[in-house]
């Protein structure tokens, strides 16, 4: 099976490399200091699960034209740049390639549904702490790393089954859920909130959950991002937000959001499609989400990358 994996930062290069240690034939997409790195030197990944420097690996510059096609396509970009690796996993389909993607919000499936069928189309979740912390060098944190994928309908297929083993083989946990949809907007309940409360804060998730206001404040911001989903008949637990808190109490103290440390090295923000999405979606649908909208109104001004006014 050929898997393509576009996008080398944290989450595809630490999934891919886990893979590629395994024996599966994996082929990195990547761009400009990353590209060059990883081409000359190959990946490095440093993990408490295990150190990997993994030589002369099969990586492509997102610049090309042409590009090898693959049973298995892994979008692992950033929210904002969906649009781009839904063209480049275009050009790179079979009849029966399943595009998976592993990206944060619960938007970009539907933005792979405008360039790509939606028979070839998948539902991914990723659960990890990585960043890269150069290029070529992906850091992982804590010990957390599984994927779930699935069809968009549920059912069992031939082309996921066979995914599924060769994950298996790999140094990371992996299932197919019994509802994919349901199974991302659970991580985006967590994610959005973390995102949310670490980002405008700039302090890891320990301090936040110890001090009541914060606490309270964590709370609504995912309360608020359920009350959305119910909205779209997504079907939660009961009990949704005090099962969530609970994983919150048990995250590393100094965790922060990936936004977070996006946001600490100037970098562009997927705000628009975490708190942002609960801003406007809450708009739509006349639904309260006054901690949301809080969020966004003062993180916008950082999305595209540091305010000039600021300086280092």
């Amino acid at each position: 099976m050929e898997i393509n994996i576009i996008g080398t930062g944290g989450v595809g290069g630490y999934f891919g490399g886990r893979l590629l240690d395994s024996g599966a034939n994996i082929r990195f997409f990547a761009r400009g200091k990353n590209f060059k790195c990883l081409k000359k030197n190959g990946l490095k990944i440093l993990s408490a699960k295990g150190n990997l420097h993994l030589k002369n690996i099969q990586v492509y510059d997102t610049n090309d034209v042409i590009f090898p096609s693959a049973d298995i396509i892994l979008i692992a970009v950033k929210l904002w740049a969906t649009d781009d690796a839904a063209l480049l996993a275009k050009k790179m389909l079979k009849n029966d390639s399943a595009v998976i993607s592993l990206q944060n919000g619960v938007v970009a499936i539907e933005t792979l549904k405008k360039v790509i069928p939606e028979s070839n189309i998948a539902g991914g979740v990723s659960a990890i702490a990585a960043l890269i912390e150069e290029p070529g060098v992906i850091r992982h944190n804590g010990e957390m790393a599984s994927l779930q994928f699935g069809e968009l309908n549920n059912e069992q297929s031939e082309r996921l089954e066979k995914f599924y083993n060769i994950c298996s083989g790999a140094n990371f946990q992996s299932t197919i859920p019994p509802n994919i949809k349901l199974a991302i907007w659970e991580k985006f309940v967590l994610l959005c909130t973390m995102s949310a409360i670490t980002t405008i804060s700039r302090l890891p998730i320990g301090p936040l959950r110890e001090d009541p206001d914060s606490r309270n404040l964590i709370q609504q911001i995912m309360q608020e991002v359920v009350d959305i989903g119910t909205k779209k008949n997504i079907e939660f637990e009961k009990n949704i937000v005090e099962n969530k808190m609970k994983l919150i109490d048990n995250l590393p103290e100094q965790m922060v959001a990936s936004m977070c440390g996006d946001y600490r090295r100037g970098l562009k923000l997927e705000l628009p499609w975490l708190s942002g999405y609960i801003f406007t979606e809450g708009k739509k649908l006349k639904i309260p989400t006054p901690a949301n909208n809080f969020i966004y109104s003062v993180l916008k001004h950082h999305s595209n990358g540091e305010h000039p006014l600021i300086q280092n």
